[in-house]
């Protein structure tokens, strides 16, 4: 086996680890009527079932970079998915509301990291060319990871239940940790000697990490996606005439995912990154504007989300290209991965505010003025990187 091939197998094995990190939200979120249905006495707070795993990596997204550096991600990788697995087989047991939610809690940490600890081993077991178009397919494990549920995972709770869906997630995230067990994919990071663990040290980690406008810049533009990302998903087609709005919400993340594989690898071999990363938004502020110029919100829903993909593609492949050490990588995704659920977290209830205030009108002018502050932070963080050594060219070709 040649050394390409197999490490287009471990990439391929890495991305199969997202989807099953992705499946922890979708395995809530796809059937949620049933599990609604399964806990009724608790409708009020059923929601936090689903949101605890975002609340977990809020709170300790960047501190999990700092951990993927010190244990190695390929053993933080692991650990999240037999973590997640045994946590999945509990689940199927369909336990009391309590420990339902205990139990999320703890997923919540596997989540974590899993979504830190794949990235900076694809960033490091590939490079050039095939860095980006791997960091691109890594990019769509949310997305894909939602539409396969609706399309598999839900006839599978309609005809067996809801603990043979827990059940094969769990079974599913253990075979493919015993896969990439048996690729024996391992990256070292070297730690200073000495280095141990205090407060004061993890809360330096928040320091170094947004401080510098190199590890923290993907996870400031990240952060503005996930705001409006998840709650114009859920917001956006409830606005259209009836009998519209659930196919146009299988089509909106998809839209993304289309345009990220087929423009964004040739895109990078013109612009840096974070470039891509802002016209994304760049175009996502025009597309919003031809809304106010009479364009249809059918249309609208569609080409935003399309033009995010390249968002979303370009900051995943911003961390190796401004990052060259396996630590500062997990730092930086880390910190995504504190950005993006802390996105998550807002965005829904602050869109929700907005239009019930400002009406629709006002909730896109919101969405845009988001994405105007998303370019002004990269452009910033980018004149910052300039002045601490690196060329204006280096940094936007």
């Amino acid at each position: 086996m040649s050394d390409s091939f197999r490490t287009f197998l471990q990439v391929l094995l890495i991305w199969f680890a997202g989807l099953g990190a992705a499946t922890q939200f979708a395995k809530i979120a796809v059937p949620f009527a049933d599990i609604g249905l399964l806990y009724p006495d608790y409708a009020a707070v059923i929601g936090w079932l689903l949101s605890i795993i975002s609340l977990m990596g809020a709170a300790l997204g960047a501190m999990s970079g700092a951990i993927a550096a010190r244990i190695g991600p390929n053993r933080l990788l692991l650990s999240g998915l037999v973590l997640g697995g045994a946590l999945s087989i509990l689940q199927a047991s369909l336990p009391g509301f309590q420990l339902m939610l205990l139990s999320r809690v703890v997923e919540g940490l596997s989540h974590l990291a899993i979504v830190v600890a794949a990235p900076t081993l694809i960033a490091q077991i590939t490079t050039g060319r095939a860095r980006y178009n791997s960091m691109v397919l890594w990019s769509t494990f949310f997305g894909v990871a939602f539409a396969l549920n609706a399309w598999f995972g839900l006839p599978i709770v309609d005809r067996y239940g809801l603990p043979v869906y827990f059940a094969l997630h769990g079974g599913l995230m253990l075979v493919i940790a015993a896969l990439i067990a048996f690729s024996k994919l391992k990256i070292d990071i070297d730690q200073p000697a000495g280095t141990r663990w205090s407060l004061s040290s993890l809360l330096g980690v928040h320091l170094r990490t947004y401080r510098s406008p190199f590890i923290s810049a993907p996870a400031i533009g990240w952060f503005f996606y996930t705001l409006t990302f998840v709650s114009l998903l859920a917001i956006l087609p409830g606005r259209l005439p009836e009998g519209q709005g659930a196919s146009i919400a299988a089509l909106m993340p998809l839209a993304g995912i289309v345009l990220s594989w087929l423009l964004v690898p040739l895109l990078l071999t013109v612009l840096s990154c974070v470039s891509v990363v802002n016209l994304g938004f760049a175009m996502g502020i025009l597309t919003i504007i031809s809304l106010f110029l009479g364009a249809p919100l059918t249309f609208g829903c569609i080409a935003l989300f399309a033009v995010l993909g390249l968002v979303q593609g370009g900051s995943f492949a911003a961390v190796p290209e401004l990052n060259d050490t396996a630590e500062t990588q997990a730092l930086s995704y880390g910190a995504m991965a504190q950005m993006g659920n802390a996105g998550n977290l807002l965005g829904t209830p602050v869109l929700l505010a907005v239009l019930l205030g400002a009406k629709e009108v006002g909730m896109f002018l919101a969405v845009a003025a988001f994405y105007g502050i998303a370019i002004f932070a990269h452009l910033a963080l980018a004149k910052r990187r300039k002045s601490a050594g690196l060329s204006w060219g280096d940094d936007l070709k």
